[in-house]
């Protein structure tokens, strides 16, 4: 892919944001919504819009984001730590982003044989085959445990190669059902990874860049952090406060403020939103009245 922005990109202020195309794009997109950026992307274009100006937005592969992170092509970029370990890319994280395209666990990157293969452990892959898409990744692992292997880069349908094609794989995984699809099992754990936010040194020490970086991480992980809560507010006497607040496991401490009637008081909180229906017919019977449940998009401490 040819990269040319033109002089635009050499602009103070212009931050050249690496967006993850593929598995993760869309979700990356979404999370940039909920965080108040607005990003559409447009058929066959590399270059996603946002509505900021102060932002040019390009589409890159999440397996090579951190290498041109590192090269100062962007200024910045989302992608995930598995990457930035295979690259051996030097750049500095700025903070993680526990999310994915299934789930909000880290991905894992697994060593699999199939389930009838005699590898019970790393050490009888000694002089085999093993094919992956992460090879640095994987050389590093059979370092750390003395095992010597042929590791191939594999172009993908990485899950069918063995036994014919490999003695094993390493594979990466969310739920373990493509895995499990294929008659594989899984003999050790390699890497866990999670999506992180990344951004080149240099760009980093430019003031108005590090504040524009610190400012999206800082949204991003607001949005990250209020996912699965929701304000409870509720009036209570004053001389049930007491039995009321015990049952709010509250994010720090409840908020309470006085009323115009001064025998009530107004409490607000933030709850797993997965306990409401528990929580509040406890708080009814403690006393809580006018409780209202309302949604939560960002949380920033």
């Amino acid at each position: 892919m040819v990269i040319d922005r033109g002089v635009e990109a050499m602009s103070t202020n212009l931050l050249r944001l690496g967006i993850p195309a593929g598995s993760l794009q869309e979700a990356t997109a979404e999370l940039f919504r909920r965080a108040g950026y607005k990003i559409s992307f447009a058929h066959r274009s590399y270059f996603p819009t946002i509505d900021d100006e102060e932002i040019d937005c390009m589409l890159i592969r999440a397996q090579e984001m951190a290498r041109y992170v590192e090269q100062g092509v962007l200024d910045a970029g989302i992608t995930g730590y598995d990457w930035i370990v295979e690259t051996q890319a030097d750049v500095r994280e700025i903070c993680e982003l526990v999310f994915s395209k299934v789930s909000r666990r880290p991905v894992r990157w697994v060593l699999c044989v199939p389930n009838d293969s005699p590898v019970r452990s790393v050490k009888d892959l000694q002089g085999k085959r093993i094919a992956t898409e992460a090879v640095g990744l994987t050389r590093a692992y059979l370092a750390r445990h003395g095992v010597e292997a042929q590791v191939e880069f594999s172009w993908g349908a990485t899950e069918v190669k063995p036994p014919k094609l490999a003695d094993a794989i390493v594979e990466v995984t969310e739920t373990g059902s493509s895995l499990r699809a294929n008659n594989l099992r899984i003999v050790d754990e390699v890497l866990q990874s999670t999506t992180r936010f990344i951004a080149n040194h240099q760009s980093y020490e430019d003031p108005w860049k590090r504040q524009k970086i610190d400012n999206i991480a800082l949204m991003l992980q607001a949005c990250l952090a209020a996912e699965g809560k929701v304000g409870l507010m509720m009036n209570v006497r004053r001389t049930q406060l007491e039995q009321v607040l015990a049952h709010l496991p509250a994010l720090q401490k409840p908020t309470i403020s006085s009323l115009s009637d001064p025998d009530w008081v107004d409490v607000n909180t933030i709850v797993d939103e997965s306990t409401v229906r528990t929580i509040v017919p406890k708080l009814r019977a403690a006393g809580a009245r006018g409780i209202v449940e309302y949604p939560i998009n960002k949380i920033i401490d």
